[in-house]
């Protein structure tokens, strides 16, 4: 028995959304040959100037199967807690005293950390989130 919802796609949307799951239907992605070929179907709409809401439709789930291939196939590790800070304080062009100066974070913590003899702690974490604006969740990946 079919099942109704209140998500439907209508005209001019349905119909650029049923031509793109008939050229490649919307399936688990099962190979690399098979994840290769989506990507290449992913590339040629972002390519396009503007989309119409059956084609983002279409995008997303395809993206989506995509992702779920990609996290068991070709998962990424986290960056170490040294990389990550090395990275934020590169980016913001800081260095090891001036991150301690402005943070108020001994010098010999940082240290530690860049060295990778020391894991962040949860203050480390919730001073340096405060000093480069980014989340805490990301530099409290690996505790």
């Amino acid at each position: 028995m079919a099942t109704r919802t209140q998500f439907r796609l209508t005209g001019k949307n349905r119909d650029s959304y049923m031509e793109l799951v008939s050229d490649f239907p919307l399936a688990s992605i099962k190979s690399e040959r098979h994840l290769v070929e989506a990507q290449r179907v992913m590339d040629g709409l972002l390519g396009r100037s503007a989309l119409d809401e059956g084609e983002v439709t279409y995008l997303d789930a395809l993206s989506d199967l995509v992702g779920a291939y990609e996290d068991e196939h070709h998962a990424i590790e986290p960056a170490s807690d040294a990389e990550m800070l090395r990275h934020l304080m590169d980016a913001k062009g800081v260095s090891q005293i001036q991150l301690s100066r402005d943070t108020g974070l001994p010098k010999s913590t940082i240290s530690e950390v860049l060295a990778g003899k020391k894991p962040f702690s949860r203050h480390v974490i919730h001073k340096l989130a405060e000093y480069f604006h980014v989340n805490t969740g990301i530099l409290a990946a690996n505790i």
